[in-house]
């Protein structure tokens, strides 16, 4: 008798081609993951690993808070590379249960965020649930762009959540801004990097774990340190330093450390908020008179690739706002430096800025003709304006003493001691106070001298 061949009816043929494709599809997705650099495999699925930013994550704390009261708005993530900003988007999307759409500013133009705009408000129509947009490197949308996302954040279509590495007050439109809770983010602590190093070393599924590696003490502290805050730099040394090894077991040594990280590239954005803070700090520690400080945020200037002028801007500013008359030599060497700097250039010029950084550090420190000019001025502002006294009206054009401008001036060279008792302003205000610091000591001294004898026949 013959056998007719077990064919499958088309609904098994079916089925068996869906279960041939879902194998495939699995493959595929195991070896797109398996791709994956260290530091995206190893980030956290839920925010019981998320690591940092405990001072808006932790217990009690204002987005902790409205990610378990499901109250999720729209927010903006701002901080340094490397802090976990693209990965807490993506957890608050995991957590409040919401669609997760991602965009970047950097290559994405307005026509994909209309389209996603329009996707977003068909999830809403079709599910009652508002999805999260994620837009990262959001202060590379311009105003246009921006623009075209506040309808539906204001209507409540999509929660937005941004990511910046500008501080978003330079760089994200106010409108914007107004309707966003903003989380700054921090450099994650070298403990905390630590664990997470430790993490990856040991997870068999998504990180090491499958290599017998075995980290020296003092190379896992300079990776921790080194990476200033960032983990996707440590966990990317430390990919690098064990796939290179040749050992067995692998020992991570400092010189393998050193040689996968090589050279540390300085972030930096002469229009962004590090160009700010860099020169907030140099200025501050010089204020402080702490030159050490003041050397290191030099170096740190030079070596982003600050304007030199910018820097000798802000010395020559410092000279006269931090120094004044405590050292009046402060402002001529700072001049000095500055014409130094342009003819000279780089690199020879970080000598001129070293030495000129450490005098006005060192220098004794005076306010005073800061302050003395700023309520001059709000004087002035403020409607007390004072009538120039007559006698110290120009008196030399024809017919000015029919006016009486000039009459009873007293000329100071005449007078002993070469200062005549005569009003000069016809009110009592008083705007300098020299401090007790440096020459202005001195200066303060010969000035109640003077006040003295300017009041003395009046």
């Amino acid at each position: 008798m013959t056998t007719r061949p077990n064919h499958p009816t088309k609904n098994q043929a079916k089925q068996v081609g869906n279960n041939s494709d879902d194998l495939f599809a699995a493959a595929e997705t195991a070896n797109f993951e398996l791709s994956k650099p260290l530091a995206a495999r190893m980030r956290p699925k839920s925010l019981e690993h998320f690591v940092g930013q405990q001072h808006f994550l932790g217990p009690g704390k204002l987005l902790r808070r409205l990610i378990d009261a499901r109250r999720l708005s729209s927010v903006l993530l701002y901080g340094p590379p490397g802090t976990g900003k693209t990965t807490l988007a993506w957890l608050l999307a995991h957590e409040t249960g919401g669609e997760f759409r991602t965009l970047s500013a950097v290559t994405s133009g307005v026509k994909e965020l209309r389209e996603t705009l329009e996707w977003a408000r068909d999830e809403v129509a079709s599910t009652g649930k508002r999805p999260i947009l994620f837009i990262d490197e959001i202060h590379r949308f311009n105003r246009s762009q921006q623009d075209a996302l506040l309808p539906d954040v204001e209507s409540g279509v999509v929660t937005f959540v941004g990511a910046t590495t500008s501080n978003p007050f330079f760089s994200v439109n106010g409108a914007l801004l107004s309707r966003s809770q903003i989380f700054q983010f921090q450099p994650i602590e070298p403990e905390d990097i630590q664990r997470l190093v430790n993490r990856a070393i040991l997870d068999k599924r998504d990180g090491l774990g499958y290599l017998n590696i075995i980290v020296d003490e003092d190379a896992m502290k300079y990776l921790t340190t080194i990476v200033e805050g960032d983990a996707r730099k440590a966990l990317s040394a430390l990919e690098i330093a064990v796939l290179s090894s040749q050992e067995r077991p692998i020992r991570v040594s400092m010189e393998l450390i050193r040689e996968s990280i090589q050279a540390k590239t300085i972030q930096f954005d002469a229009s962004g908020d590090q160009h700010y803070d860099l020169a907030s700090a140099l200025i501050k520690s010089i204020r402080g008179s702490d030159c050490d400080a003041a050397l290191y945020w030099l170096a740190r200037g030079i070596e982003s690739g600050e304007d030199i002028r910018f820097i000798c801007r802000r010395l020559v500013i410092l000279a006269s706002e931090d120094i004044g008359n405590a050292d009046p030599q402060a402002l001529p060497l700072a001049i000095a430096a500055m014409q130094a700097c342009e003819f000279v250039g780089l690199p020879e010029c970080q000598l001129t800025l070293s030495q000129a950084v450490i005098y006005l550090a060192l220098a004794p420190k005076s306010n005073a003709a800061t302050t003395a000019i700023s309520i001059a001025r709000a004087d002035v502002r403020e409607g007390k304006l004072i009538p120039v006294p007559i006698h110290l009206r120009d008196g030399h054009y024809a017919g000015s003493q029919r006016l009486g401008h000039g009459q009873g001036y007293q000329y100071s060279h005449e007078s002993k001691d070469g200062i005549a008792s005569q009003e000069y302003l016809g009110v009592d205000r008083v705007y300098y106070e020299p401090t007790d610091r440096g020459l202005e000591k001195e200066l303060g001294e010969r000035l109640a001298a003077i006040r003295k004898l300017l009041k003395a026949d009046l």
